[in-house]
């Protein structure tokens, strides 16, 4: 493995849930904090959503190692999001037998 250097700031985000008032729920994005990474390039595809064109782009991003439960290191249920670039977390691994780095495979979605 290629010893990442995470020199990007990403704001790492939750989904915050919140009565609607009509016994219903909102979820809202809320920042969570900063993870320093490195974005590595994969592979994409298009289809459609609805009928809506849909690119979908998966990347691995390698974060600093955090243990499990750290409120620093991601999980499936949050994103990452770089400016305008938002990337959807759909696994999170160890990149080494210490720990010291996490992958983070991740998908960014645009809608055409």
């Amino acid at each position: 493995m290629t010893v990442p250097d995470p020199r990007t700031a990403f704001t790492l985000e939750g989904v915050q849930e919140t009565p609607d008032g009509a016994g219903s729920v909102r979820e809202a994005w809320v920042a969570l904090g900063i993870v320093w990474g490195e974005l590595r390039g994969g592979n994409g595809n298009e289809g459609l959503q609805g009928e809506v064109g849909v690119a979908r782009s998966n990347y691995s991003i390698l974060v600093r190692g955090a243990p499990h439960g750290a409120p620093s290191r991601p999980t499936v249920r949050q994103r990452l999001r770089r400016g305008s670039r938002v990337f959807r977390v759909v696994s999170v691994t160890e990149a080494d037998p210490a720990g010291r780095f996490l992958v983070c495979r991740v998908v960014e979605e645009q809608t055409a």
